[in-house]
């Protein structure tokens, strides 16, 4: 594989994981307009445009709802992984078929590392008790991926060197938020119960005519349950 090649695979690949729908309009269209022979051909098709256009206005919809993008993200698990992959492999295709592989490996592990950490820190987003950050966060992507893929068509290492920084930084945050997401949701289905957005939660309140447990008491080294006398006196 030419090494133009490896880092536009990168940056498709990491591009595919957030929006994959994206790359491939962003691709198709520059190849379509002005044939760029570093794109695969097959991207610039008319019913691969028209395909990733109805796709690309749904996902964007779909990205800035609370709860629905986590949904949608489950559903490109497989999805994502496999258009970066097919995007790799498309631009090694016509050399060899090391090449190919090299590319569709380069493509799909890098999509599969980039959909996990946006699914990773989506979940936390929407921990928070208000959707305007949802909006934020999904339009910075849908930005974010469209320039830098753009980028990689003229300037590929420069565009694979920011994907590579921003796949970093986004698993450093998935890791800081990790351990906090638990605790933002309780405090998110908290505050959806007081405003009447969510149901409240199923607590269990205790029987009042249940026995109580027998207390426990030390005799020695052992612990021994309380007798209904010991109870009661």
């Amino acid at each position: 594989m030419g090494a133009e090649l490896i880092p536009l695979a990168f940056t498709s690949g990491w591009g595919s994981g957030i929006n994959a729908y994206a790359v491939v309009l962003v691709l198709g269209l520059a190849d379509r307009i002005f044939g760029i022979s570093q794109i695969p051909d097959a991207l610039a098709r008319t019913d691969v445009l028209v395909g990733a256009a109805l796709l690309f206005v749904v996902e964007m919809v779909a990205d800035k709802i609370p709860y629905v993008d986590s949904v949608w993200d489950s559903v490109h698990t497989v999805v994502r992984p496999a258009v970066g992959a097919t995007i790799g492999y498309l631009i090694g295709h016509e050399t060899a078929g090391l090449d190919a592989a090299v590319g569709a490996a380069t493509g799909g592990v890098t999509a599969l590392v980039s959909h996990g950490i946006k699914a990773g820190l989506r979940a936390a987003v929407n921990t928070s008790p208000e959707p305007a950050s949802n909006v934020v966060v999904s339009t910075a992507e849908d930005v974010t991926v469209t320039g830098v893929t753009a980028l990689a068509i003229a300037h590929p290492w420069w565009a694979a060197s920011i994907a590579l920084v921003l796949l970093a930084a986004g698993a450093f945050l998935v890791y800081k938020v990790a351990g906090r997401i638990r605790r933002l949701k309780r405090r998110y289905d908290v505050w959806g119960e007081r405003v009447g957005i969510a149901s409240p939660g199923r607590r269990r309140s205790p029987d009042p005519s249940a026995p109580l447990p027998p207390r426990r008491r030390r005799v020695g080294a052992d612990e021994v349950p309380d007798t209904p006398f010991d109870q009661e006196a």
